[in-house]
């Protein structure tokens, strides 16, 4: 793709040269590069293909690649798993968020109060997470019924 004179544009400036002038050089230039790089391309895919077939017919005839290949394979499990663990971080950093948006945000009302607030500015509804008065399970706002215990809930 460096090779690309557009970068990842190169499919669409293809597509949009259509409606430019086709004895134009600078359009004659694009739509050249964009197919050497599709090419290119496809290119790599058949060596992939008939370089994995070789090793499959053929393990130990190349113990270099193989060798290499091998500590590819330990890096690449490596950065996918350092990339779930950053998605999961990531994760945890939305719901935490979210969580504390919804300590400020009034579940009657939908106000947002400031922090330090226990009551909403705005109606009085009690602010914070809701929890069960005989299990201690967190409830959503305006549950009546605990969904852990079946307890009936105080308005």
């Amino acid at each position: 793709m460096a090779n690309d004179l557009f970068g990842n544009l190169g499919g669409l400036m293809r597509g949009l040269s259509g409606f430019m002038p086709q004895d134009d050089p600078g359009v004659k230039l694009m739509n050249m590069s964009s197919l050497l790089e599709d090419l290119r391309r496809e290119e790599a895919a058949l060596l992939a293909d008939i370089g994995k077939r070789a090793l499959a017919e053929n393990p130990g005839r190349f113990p270099q690649q193989e060798a290499e290949l091998s500590r590819i394979r330990e890096r690449l499990a490596a950065a996918e798993a350092e990339l779930s663990c950053a998605q999961q971080e990531m994760q945890m950093e939305e719901q935490a968020e979210k969580r504390e948006e919804a300590m400020h945000t009034c579940p009657a009302c939908g106000v947002r109060n400031p922090d330090g607030v226990k009551f909403c500015q705005e109606c009085g509804t009690k602010l914070g997470p809701m929890v069960c008065r005989v299990c201690g399970a967190e409830l959503a706002p305006g549950t009546r019924f605990c969904g852990e215990c079946g307890a009936k809930q105080e308005d």
